[in-house]
């Protein structure tokens, strides 16, 4: 697998080393404490990218906390979403309501992030988002738009980047492609399907579906699959559906193309169905592995954490390094961080320019593309 050459890469480790909770001896004292909160799905179903991408904020802490012992003593709270928007609903206010903490990072899901807003914006908390992507949180010409201003940001691009970037990948190198899209009426899979439909040529589009999350039995799904005769399968919704949904349409017959978001990217996701079931599953993602950006920095990470780094490790490294550097200048409370959130120029750990546009958006940013390869996710590169 062909290693990103990033010219940036150094400086913008350095960045991340300058920058998990903190474990600092009797000497830090005197430490300056300040409190981030980390949100995101730390149990459930989707527990394992909620863990991935706290580990990732750790450790930009932890190496924060090292380079400014006796200065600064940074500290993470966690609140524990599930990734579902019912959960995000109960544990928002005590976040919102902790004077004590100045920045969050997350939410790690759209739905819980629409679901949280309303107490984060009412107590003016900034947020810096490593993985929600849909539009309307910070796009004012969407529908019920700019539902994050002015305290939501994010370092990924948009489902209006991601939507047509997995439709692209789903049919590469398939002749005369029948596409069958499925979401799972969150308000993540329903958003990447209404950025994906304009980007579908003429004929290419055999039908679509939306089915609950909770759905067990995929037969009335299958039956019309099969119907519209579609050789490539679409699925929007999270990995612990979509391997059910995926081991059932294989098991009918279905020898076509199976394709996911970055909802279906996660380690788990290959351990939920047999590997002949998922072999050759297409994904899409804003992500970078760390070990793609840099081994050295992948080896440091694994020292450090005492595991591998795994899915949005280096955006919420990114996402942290945002309010850690507003830190080292000084800030420290929650009405000096938000304009310092705003005005935020740096690098991020591939070395592009970081910054934030007026509604919170990544300034640029790609989608990549990922292959399930004998039991493993496995990175292709930028999706062109």
């Amino acid at each position: 697998m062909k290693k990103l050459r990033l010219t940036s890469v150094a400086a913008a480790a350095a960045l991340a080393f300058t920058s998990l909770v903190a474990y600092a001896p009797a000497s830090n004292a005197k430490a300056k404490v300040v409190t981030l909160a980390f949100q995101g799905p730390l149990t459930g179903e989707e527990a394992q990218v909620g863990q991935d991408e706290l580990a990732g904020m750790l450790y930009a802490v932890k190496l924060f906390n090292a380079k400014n012992k006796g200065k600064y003593k940074v500290k993470v709270v966690r609140a524990d979403d599930q990734g579902d928007p019912a959960q995000a609903a109960k544990v928002a206010p005590g976040i919102a309501s902790n004077n004590k903490v100045i920045g969050l990072v997350g939410a790690a899901y759209s739905g819980a992030t629409i679901a949280s807003l309303p107490y984060y914006k009412q107590r003016l908390l900034p947020m810096v988002s490593p993985s929600a992507t849909r539009v309307s949180i910070t796009d004012p010409g969407a529908e019920g738009g700019a539902l994050g201003l002015p305290v939501f940001h994010r370092v990924v691009v948009t489902d209006k980047v991601q939507g047509p970037s997995l439709f692209k990948l789903a049919t590469k190198g398939v002749s005369s492609p029948k596409v069958f899209i499925v979401d799972d009426q969150s308000a993540y899979g329903v958003g990447l399907v209404d950025y994906m439909k304009p980007s579908i040529p003429a004929g290419q589009g055999v039908g679509f579906d939306s089915v609950s999350d909770k759905t067990t039995d995929w037969s009335a799904t299958i039956a019309k699959i099969k119907t519209a005769a579609a050789n490539v399968v679409i699925y929007t919704g999270y990995f612990p559906q979509a391997a059910v949904f995926f081991k059932q349409l294989r098991d009918s017959g279905y020898t076509g193309i199976l394709a996911g978001g970055d909802g279906v990217l996660s380690p788990n996701f290959v351990t939920l169905a047999p590997a002949s079931v998922l072999e050759g599953v297409r994904l899409t993602a804003g992500t970078v592995p760390l070990a793609e950006i840099d081994a050295k920095l992948e080896a440091d990470f694994k020292k450090k954490m005492k595991k591998a780094s795994g899915v949005y490790a280096a955006e919420s490294i990114d996402a942290a390094n945002v309010f850690l550097s507003c830190i080292a200048k000084g800030v420290t409370t929650r009405q000096a961080m938000l304009p310092c959130v705003k005005s935020y120029k740096g690098k991020s750990l591939t070395g592009a320019n970081l910054s934030f546009d007026a509604n919170g958006d990544v300034a640029g940013g790609a989608m990549n593309g990922f292959e399930v390869k004998s039991g493993a996710i496995k990175f292709t590169g930028p999706i062109k």
